[in-house]
């Protein structure tokens, strides 16, 4: 019983990603480091799956994105259509479809957080088929998660929830509390968003010295993004300028077990 992966991702269209990042980068550069984490996401999964049964998807948007992906994307990769374009709405329908698929569980990520850790992808995995029915959600920093994976699709994770703030990790517990479901939580990670959060993957990648860093993913085609900027028109001091220290962003913080 295989568990489904799937990218929650929008093709590399210049103006309509990573626009919170306008400035320090600009929406080309913005583009680019979209396609640079998709690309380091999706080989993430793929060295996960080395270790662990998973069937791997990109859940896209925008509709007619499809040769986008099938071009940037490795082979084993397989296109879950879009449906609605909200964040809410778009996890309801990619849970519910590739659990009807039947799968034995789901596992949805962002494409937000290159350089989490593999071991969190294997363990996400693991924790889902030693369970008879659970949840397991990966915290990030800003209160929301990074992935949700399920056994079973419960509508009610996805209904109620405030997206995009930082009450979003804290009413899924709720809901999950609710139906009586349990969940596993693992260690808290970061999604690259802003300003503050680009300086913190900078941050990371800097300190990585070419190994990974705090045992997180290397993100190979991130950190070249990342160094042809700093070799561009001052590009790193650019997006330093905009951002404010994160104390303890880079650093996962671990989180209980189950809740």
């Amino acid at each position: 019983m295989r568990c489904a992966f799937a990218i929650m991702a929008k093709a590399s269209v210049a103006g309509t990603v990573k626009t919170r990042l306008v400035p320090p980068l600009t929406h080309a550069e913005a583009a680019e480091l979209n396609s640079c984490f998709l690309t380091d996401v999706a080989a993430n999964i793929m060295a996960a799956a080395k270790r662990v049964g998973i069937e791997a998807f990109i859940a896209y948007h925008p509709p007619g994105s499809e040769r986008f992906f099938k071009d940037l994307l490795p082979s084993g990769f397989k296109l879950l259509p879009p449906k609605e374009p909200t964040i809410g709405r778009s996890l309801f329908h990619a849970a519910r479809d590739l659990l009807a698929a039947g799968y034995g569980s789901v596992c949805l990520i962002n494409a937000d957080s290159p350089t989490l850790p593999t071991d969190i992808l294997v363990e996400t995995v693991r924790q889902l088929v030693g369970s008879d029915d659970r949840i397991v959600i990966g915290p990030a920093a800003d209160g929301g998660y990074y992935l949700i994976g399920l056994k079973r699709f419960h509508p009610r994770l996805f209904e109620e929830i405030d997206w995009s703030t930082q009450r979003v990790l804290r009413q899924t517990l709720a809901r999950a509390g609710e139906i009586g479901v349990s969940a596993a939580v693992l260690p808290e990670w970061y999604d690259v968003d802003d300003a503050p959060t680009l300086a913190a993957l900078v941050g990371e990648i800097r300190l990585s010295s070419g190994t990974s860093h705090r045992n997180g993913y290397r993100a190979p085609r991130t950190a070249a993004f990342l160094e042809k900027l700093a070799v561009k028109n001052g590009g790193i001091e650019r997006l330093l300028e905009y951002a404010h220290p994160l104390r303890s962003q880079v650093a996962p913080r671990q989180a209980p077990g189950n809740v």
